[in-house]
């Protein structure tokens, strides 16, 4: 029988229900991606062109510089950096090895990054030449042997190269050299293009990307080949008239996330596309990227299209050149949609999925029925349930309220030591996201609610119980509560409900001041408000639930 679900009733002429997914790796595809399109543009970074040819051979060099350097088969390879072409070269050499690549979040402090970094198991990082300082710090609680920098100006155009070190002096540090660490740059030139054997496997574990978790502890999702490969496959189907065409996304979200992972770096691979790379998303930069190099697909989170409609330039520009905007991480405010359709003319596609799922399990069906509020339909090969929050066992009929779980080619192995964790969230091929939301007649899907009190700011996934933890540590707090709150810019922001020691005084800033130091950026508090005591149940754990209406109830009655 003919696999049949209500919502393809809404897919585009041309998106396959069902497809035969071809067990090539991504290394594969990038090979035959070099050969049917050298000449074709893989990537634009600050305005320097780098074709499928010349990426390939860069890839070949960088994977036989690794190979020399003792990186090995299963070896743990963690990369920290932000959206420069040494990310992609670097993380397909690692494929080619049939080493694994860890993707890691540069904006992560020292604890953050010592506890990942340990916790893969990672033997060799390659990083910003400017996080040098703190991967040595952590390097002694770590496997890692052999570290590998870059510069953020190592691929810019000329004259840009020569201009910079000028424009941008204070990221120009003497660094002293320590045994194991390397150039990338230098390796680049020191070793042949001479191709390497692909040794990557279909069911091979390709790359763990690390995310929170209720538990406050984060946990690196195993993602294989046939994940990684298979996603890029399916999504490429939900663009059927632009097979065999040249198109170019704006790079705007970074490749160390899931998202960036498959759109701004294996979906360009799979389908022979172009990549405008974007270090830092902003407005200003945006801007000057839609005038330059005129892309067809603008995604974006909330945040960044916020800022982009405060830029008068841009609410004034002809965006006619761009074929799609693509939102997600977070749904985008009434206002926001409202202002791109008046301004430009845009319909926002929207899209749904999770790291353990490479960000990927619905989306707005493409030429096809855009339904506000929703987050639109299941992706071929994949499977939507809702079920019921108490058992997780029954499923709900449509219109009704539930965890959404998710079922197909691209849902993760497990969690990587991590069996009871990966036990909780996996049931029989289902991935239990712990979102809340509910699919109606059509299939499309809505989220109404987060069962892991997951914040969201900014298109960054926040974990409240990590911060509560971090505030636990501090000598004069005796118990704290992070809960999101509304922000018109950064979708959510984290507000910290805090009781002290008695005795103790501790002022907003300086709680602030101690995140800063524990935390990355984006997970800092922006809102801290001390009391007296928190609401707990009977065997005394924090009810953030109640401290979330505590919260509502204020707001309503300001």
């Amino acid at each position: 029988m003919a696999y049949e679900r209500v919502w393809h009733k809404s897919y585009a002429p041309g998106v396959p229900r069902e497809i035969d997914f071809e067990k090539v790796t991504m290394p594969e595809v990038l090979s035959r991606t070099v050969k049917k399109y050298p000449d074709r543009v893989a990537f634009i970074y600050m305005g320097k062109r780098i074709t499928f040819a010349q990426l390939g051979r860069m890839v070949n060099k960088f994977t036989n510089a690794l190979l020399d350097l003792g990186v090995k088969e299963g070896d743990k390879v963690s990369l920290l950096l932000p959206n420069i072409p040494q990310v992609i070269i670097a993380n397909y050499a690692v494929h080619y090895i049939g080493a694994v690549a860890v993707m890691n979040n540069p904006l992560y402090s020292e604890r953050e990054l010592a506890y990942q970094l340990g916790d893969s198991d990672t033997t060799a990082c390659v990083t910003l030449d400017l996080l040098l300082p703190r991967i040595q710090k952590i390097q002694s609680s770590t496997k890692i042997k052999t570290i590998i920098t870059c510069h953020i100006s190592d691929y810019l155009p000329f004259p840009k190269k020569q201009l910079f070190p000028f424009v941008k002096k204070g990221m120009f540090r003497k660094i002293e050299k320590q045994e194991g660490e390397h150039e990338f740059l230098h390796l680049i030139a020191k070793y042949p293009d001479s191709p390497v054997e692909n040794r990557a496997k279909w069911d091979d574990l390709a790359t763990l990307i690390y995310t929170g978790g209720t538990t406050g502890v984060s946990k690196g999702a195993m993602l294989s080949h046939a994940n990684v490969t298979s996603v890029a496959h399916l999504f490429s189907e939900w663009f059927p008239d632009l097979k065999g065409t040249e198109q170019n996304i704006l790079g705007n979200y970074p490749v160390f996330h899931s998202a960036g992972y498959t759109i701004c770096q294996n979906l360009m691979v799979w389908n022979g596309w172009c990549c405008t790379l974007v270090p830092r998303p902003e407005a200003g930069v945006i801007v000057e990227m839609l005038k330059s190099f005129k892309p067809t697909f603008l995604p974006g989170v909330p945040t960044i299209y916020s800022a982009l409609l405060l830029n008068k330039e841009f609410r004034e520009m002809d965006l006619s050149f761009i074929k799609g905007f693509f939102g997600g991480a977070a749904p985008l405010p009434e206002g926001t949609l409202n202002q791109m359709k008046e301004l430009h003319g845009a319909i926002i596609y929207d899209a749904y999925g999770a790291t353990e799922n490479l960000a990927f399990a619905t989306a707005s069906p493409w030429g096809g029925k855009i339904k506000k509020g929703t987050v639109g339909v299941p992706l071929p090969c994949t499977d939507i349930e809702i079920v019921d929050l108490e058992t997780g066992e029954k499923e709900m009929p449509a219109g009704e309220p539930g965890e959404i779980c998710i079922k197909g080619p691209q849902v993760m192995s497990g969690y990587y030591k991590k069996p009871d964790e990966t036990a909780k969230t996996l049931r029989d091929g289902w991935f239990y996201t712990g979102d809340i939301g509910f699919l109606d007649d059509e299939g499309y899907l809505t989220i109404s609610d987060r069962k892991k009190d997951i914040i969201i700011a900014g298109g960054f996934n926040i974990y409240p119980q990590e911060i509560d933890e971090v505030l636990f540590r501090h000598q004069k707090i005796s118990e704290a509560c992070c809960i999101g709150i509304p922000d018109s810019y950064r979708g959510e922001t984290v507000k910290a409900y805090i009781v002290l020691k008695p005795g103790m005084t501790l002022t907003v800033e300086e709680v602030k001041a101690y995140c800063k130091g524990e935390l990355a950026p984006y997970k800092v508090p922006t809102q801290v408000e001390f009391v007296d005591q928190l609401p707990k149940s009977t065997i005394g754990k924090i009810l953030r639930r109640e401290v979330k209406e505590i919260e509502r109830k204020k707001r309503e009655g300001a």
